[in-house]
Formats: C-alpha cells, structure tokens, sequence
C-alpha cells in the first residue's frame, strides 16, 4: 500500500526519520529546559532565595553534563563584583568605633555651626 505515492519502503523510511528528528527536537528541549533550571538555581544561590524541587528534577534528568551557557553565567557573575563591594562595605561598617564616629560627627556640626555664626550676624 503507497501513501502519497510512496512504497512501503520509502514510506517506513520517512516515519523512521521523523521518529529521529523528534527524538532529536526532544534531546534539544531536554537540554535546554535543564539549562534554564541550572541558570534559576545559579541566580537563587546566589541571591539566597529558598531551591525549587522541580529545577532540581529538571537536571537530573538531564543528567550531569548540563552546563549553563557561559554568556548566561557571565551575566550572573557580573553582578559579583558589587555583591564584593557591600559585603565589604559591612565588614567596615562592623569594624567602626560608633563613639569615635559619634564624636568626629558632633565635632563636624560644631565647626559648621561656629562658621554660620561667623558669616551670619542673623544667628
């Protein structure tokens, strides 16, 4: 039996391809749809947001070559250097003498204020 004019042959050939090309379509979305759940799991790391279950079946499906592709971790990792800078940025504020710091701040407005009186006969 020919279907659009087509042998057997020819005709089991051609489903035999397109049983092929789906598997391949299927292998491609697989790895794409870890690929974004690996890249959601990289962001919640580092932002510290609570892990998704279902991100994690995503990849183990996948299996373990899933990588995120290095364009994508670039933009996750540019944010780094300003994550750096605050948590820097906290260690100093820990670091501070507050008294010192209160007294250098009164010590300042006390200066200001002298100078205002000197300029302004109003005050």
């Amino acid at each position: 039996m020919a279907h659009d004019g087509m042998s057997r042959e020819e005709y089991e050939e051609y489903q035999k391809q397109v049983v092929e090309e789906k598997m391949e379509r299927d292998a491609e979305y697989l790895t794409k749809k870890a690929e974004r759940a690996c890249l959601r799991t990289c962001l919640r790391d580092k932002y510290r947001l609570p892990k998704s279950e279902q991100d994690d079946i995503t990849i183990q499906q996948a299996g373990d070559d899933v990588d995120v592709p290095e364009e994508l971790m670039k933009m996750v990792d540019g944010d780094a250097p300003q994550e750096e800078e605050k948590e820097s940025i906290m260690q100093n504020l820990q670091n501070m003498d507050v008294d010192q710091l209160k007294e250098k701040a009164q010590a300042t407005f006390v200066e200001m204020k002298s100078k205002a009186e000197e300029k302004c006969t109003v005050m």
